[in-house]
């Protein structure tokens, strides 16, 4: 496995976004309730949106808009990730650690989105002219 950050980032993301189609249920569970219209369309959208992600990371043209399009997707997704954490706030010691765990997480999530951004502007500088 590469540890290209951009392309790392695409597998993670392209990754969610296939979970999100074949195994939905999960993701409709976190849908914060107070969004309108049914919580699997959310979760389809998501998804959707993740893979598009992940493919504009994938290619070098197009790197940078990917890794400034996954931190905005991290940015947007954080309420689903607070609404698992109230839900499981009862549950037992180990599923309240990954409930509450995943809320910092996505703090180094979004900053990993914003290298992969960087990586992605330094690649389609055009190269320096040669000194005469």
């Amino acid at each position: 496995m590469s540890l290209d950050p951009a392309r790392s980032l695409a597998r993670v993301m392209g990754g969610m976004g296939t979970l999100h189609f074949l195994a939905p249920a999960p993701f409709d569970a976190i849908v914060p309730r107070g969004l309108p219209g049914p919580a699997r369309a959310y979760t389809y959208a998501s998804g959707a949106a993740e893979l598009v992600v992940a493919a504009a990371l994938a290619s070098p043209r197009t790197r940078r808009a990917g890794g400034l399009a996954a931190a905005a997707l991290i940015a947007a997704v954080f309420p689903a990730n607070v609404q698992m954490a109230y839900d499981w706030r009862n549950r037992s010691t180990p599923l309240k650690a990954i409930a509450y765990g995943r809320l910092p997480l996505q703090i180094p999530l979004a900053a990993w989105a914003l290298l992969a951004a960087r990586q992605g502007t330094k690649q389609n500088r055009p190269a320096p002219e040669a000194a005469a």
